[in-house]
């Protein structure tokens, strides 16, 4: 076959008549960016990126549409071609109308395709949304049920009535596939290489799953009996049962990740072994140590952690609480031990902060779920005195009324005290609920901040020590929400992996056009559609037990929920349809543990 003889940017090359310059670059390994080609499509050239300069020839050219001459001589990075390059670039932009990644996706610290999965459901396709599901994170059953959602805020769709239900989705999603035979991701061929975790929490769990897919060995050390770090024994069953923890951590396992529970670093093995034994080191510890309160008397019997309450729940520990129970704090955990203390029996459980209901960052459903089983409220308050008997147990806390008064750094009013205005309440047990942190003790060389954590790149999360990286709960400004845990695994996961190749990968910030805002007559067109009311267990039929409180959603509240969507276009007929499940789709531990798992039909690669 004949052949041209060409020269691109001082490369010597051949193509074949009837080829197009970008063809011949491609096959020579040769770098012209485009955004419109596609080898599948008629060419079009719309996009103007590809633009070069041929050697006598005054104009500049797209080399998606100009056939190779013989002898040509091609450049690609002249100052002239990078410069039309820049101006159609930014024509483009100026003229972009969409969001280049749905605002819901940008919320999410785990980055998840809720746009997609949220669409797939609407088709009725709940395998595949689970699968894309499970390519962003590991633990959708747990994450759909805890979740602050903050991609939910970020929604379109709110500005038009209600956010889509996203967390509820990925929730129906994960109970589908737990009352299948739940899937799981191709393993790679035995890398060869080693990486050991320190914690077996969301963090480190999502770490392993992505690493074992890779092919590596993955060994994680957790100081629990069980893994599942917070998601296990910081949140309460009647949130998270611990049999969706059980099924989503066993999968995980059966991957090929060895776990090695009751195994404390700095205790039974030394931090220095776990660097020696593997090839890299991915430290997720949990934030398991409740923030104390200056107070007169705080030392009194009588006095203990939010999450040391929780733990003792969740090992089915004896706890003492008496009647009468006040906790201080604001968030989630709060609101989480103040629910607890109900169910263990209390009869009068107060929940302290210093500010107004409307400034708790509590999730809305957690405090208007806690108000309804009894708790309460004594906001604008602040406590100044545990008040001790005579054997040092707590009897009474006097608490210090507020107001709010200017702004404080983060925009909220400052909350002072009102001069002489007290109070003084009765209290059994007082629970302490205002912040967590880590304990970092064993973990000798790590450079820590002052506040304890690890210090660690945001972008890249290596820490000071060579192959050792970190994230989520224990690193830098401390505990966040569990998807962040999630997100900062996944985003190490290629930083680790770029390390035991030797090759030292760079954070790039990624780049895409944020629109600032929706045309109002397109909002205004909107059918108004609310979502589906959840069924919930009334306040009388809960607040004994631990029973799981949400229901989840129907399969056709899950598509008529996902058809919400501003950006899902589908159209159901007649022939839409899902594989069978149950109509309750609420998955008891009872029933997770009863359900036989296809264990045969799984393969994994040993490592």
């Amino acid at each position: 076959m004949k052949q041209y003889k060409m020269n691109i940017d001082g490369k010597e090359v051949t193509g074949r008549p009837g080829q197009t310059i970008l063809e011949v670059a491609r096959e020579n390994a040769i770098d012209i960016p485009t955004l419109c080609y596609d080898e599948r499509l008629e060419i079009y050239g719309s996009c103007g990126l590809c633009v070069v300069e041929v050697a006598g020839i005054p104009k500049i050219l797209k080399a998606c549409a100009t056939e190779i001459t013989d002898n040509m001589v091609v450049n690609t990075k002249t100052p002239r071609v990078i410069e039309s390059r820049k101006t159609n670039l930014e024509l483009l932009l100026s003229k972009h109308i969409g969001d280049c990644v749905a605002p819901c996706k940008r919320a999410c610290p785990g980055t998840t395709d809720c746009q997609g999965y949220v669409g797939l459901i609407a088709n009725g396709e709940f395998a595949e949304a689970l699968k894309l599901i499970k390519e962003q994170l590991p633990l959708p059953g747990a994450i759909g049920r805890v979740c602050p959602h903050p991609c939910e805020t970020a929604c379109r769709r709110g500005e038009v009535d209600e956010p889509i239900a996203i967390a509820w989705l990925k929730r129906f999603a994960a109970d589908f596939d737990m009352t299948h035979d739940m899937f799981m991701p191709e393993i790679a061929k035995a890398s060869g290489k080693t990486i050991g975790i320190i914690g077996g929490g969301p963090g480190g769990l999502t770490a392993a799953y992505y690493l074992i897919q890779s092919g590596h060995a993955v060994t994680i050390y957790d100081a629990m009996p069980k893994m599942g770090g917070m998601l296990r024994y910081g949140i309460p069953e009647y949130r998270l049962p611990k049999g969706v923890v059980d099924e989503e951590v066993e999968l995980i396992k059966e991957m090929g990740v060895v776990f090695k529970n009751n195994t404390r670093v700095g205790v039974d093995i030394p931090f220095e072994t776990i660097r020696k034994n593997h090839d890299a080191v991915y430290v997720a510890l949990g934030a398991w140590t409740s923030s104390g309160l200056r107070c007169e008397g705080i030392d009194a019997k009588g006095v203990i952690g939010g999450i040391e309450l929780l733990q003792q729940v969740a090992n089915n520990e004896p706890i003492v609480l008496g009647e009468k129970v006040a906790i201080v704090g604001g968030g989630n955990t709060a609101m989480d031990a103040c629910r607890t203390a109900l169910r263990l029996g209390a009869k009068e459980v107060y929940n302290i902060y210093r500010r107004t209901k409307a400034e708790m960052p509590a999730e809305e459903i957690e405090i208007i779920e806690a108000e309804e089983e009894g708790v309460i409220f004594k906001n604008l308050t602040n406590p100044i005195e545990v008040i001790k008997g005579t054997d040092g147990q707590i009897v009474k806390i006097r608490l210090q009324k507020m107001a709010l008064g200017e702004p404080d750094a983060s925009g909220r009013r400052s909350p002072v005290p009102i001069d002489g205005e007290e109070e003084i309440i009765d209290v059994d047990t007082l629970i302490l609920a205002i912040g967590q942190g880590i304990n970092p003790k064993g973990l000798d060389d790590l450079e820590l901040t002052k506040w304890n954590t690890v210090l660690a790149d945001e972008q890249t999360f290596r820490t000071n020590l060579d192959g050792v990286f970190a994230g989520g709960d224990c690193i830098n400004s401390g505990a966040s929400i569990v998807i962040k845990a999630v997100g900062d695994a996944k985003k190490a996961v290629p930083f680790i992996e770029g390390y035991l190749s030797g090759e030292a990968i760079a954070y790039h910030e990624p780049y895409f056009v944020i629109r600032e805002s929706v045309d109002q007559d397109y909002l205004e067109s909107i059918k108004k559609n609310k979502r589906p009311v959840m069924t919930h267990l009334a306040p009388d039929a809960r607040n004994d037990n631990f029973l799981e409180v949400v229901e989840g959603f129907s399969p056709l509240q899950a598509v008529e929920e996902g058809k919400r969507c501003l950006n899902v276009a589908v159209r159901i007929t007649s022939n839409v349809s899902w594989s069978p499940m149950p109509t309750n789709m609420r998955l008891s531990q009872s029933a997770l543990k009863a359900r036989t798992r296809k264990q045969k039909s799984r393969t994994t690669t040993p490592l």
